[in-house]
């Protein structure tokens, strides 16, 4: 099933010449993770700091897409510029994990948002995460199946902070939520069926 992963390749490609200056600098993989989970959780902080205030809520778009591309480059250091590490690929699956809590779960404070429907959402995105990691553990490749991925996700939320920022929530904010939370158990259940279909380690 497509999902925003699939345009990867592109968005990588907008970025090479950054990742090649950061290499030639000394940029390493894991200063590029830590950033994206140090900017999720200043932002996590702002919404959580004031409730439903515009400023944090409109500027989550931006964080979202300032975090996708470190999480791009961060990838693209190590597989590009020999910079792999167990601790970097580690740090990589815990960090975007803990970005997605970080910045997600403050939501659950906002007028208009609630909080079951929001906590559920965040979980099962956790949910499809691990699943992803399962295929590994598994001797499958890691699994990035949708219908909704790391990167659909952070549109949809980008998508919900906008329209709050903007003064558009309404009684649509609860069933978009436990509609993203059962795309989330789909999405967890897709990647188990086709690290199955790999058959055997």
């Amino acid at each position: 099933m497509a999902t925003l992963y699939d345009i990867k390749p592109r968005f990588q490609a907008l970025l090479r010449p950054l990742v090649r200056r950061l290499a030639a600098a000394g940029c390493t993989p894991n200063a590029v993770t830590w950033t994206a989970f140090l900017l999720s959780a200043a932002e996590g902080a702002a919404l959580a700091a004031a409730p439903g205030a515009a400023g944090p809520l409109l500027a989550l778009p931006a964080v979202l897409l300032v975090r996708m591309a470190l999480n791009a480059i961060d990838g693209m250091l190590a597989r590009e510029h020999a910079m792999r590490t167990r601790l970097g690929a580690m740090l990589n699956e815990t960090g975007d994990v803990a970005s997605d809590l970080a910045l997600y779960l403050p939501l659950a404070h906002a007028p208009q948002v609630p909080a079951a429907a929001l906590v559920a959402a965040v979980a099962c995105g956790v949910v499809a995460e691990v699943a992803g990691l399962a295929a590994l553990a598994a001797g499958a490749a890691r699994r990035y199946d949708g219908p909704l991925g790391k990167s659909d996700r952070a549109f949809a939320f980008g998508a919900l902070g906008l329209a709050l920022g903007l003064g558009a929530g309404g009684a649509w904010v609860g069933p978009a939520l436990w509609l993203l939370a059962a795309l989330g158990l789909a999405t967890a259940a897709n990647r188990v069926r086709a690290a199955l279909r790999e058959g055997p380690p």
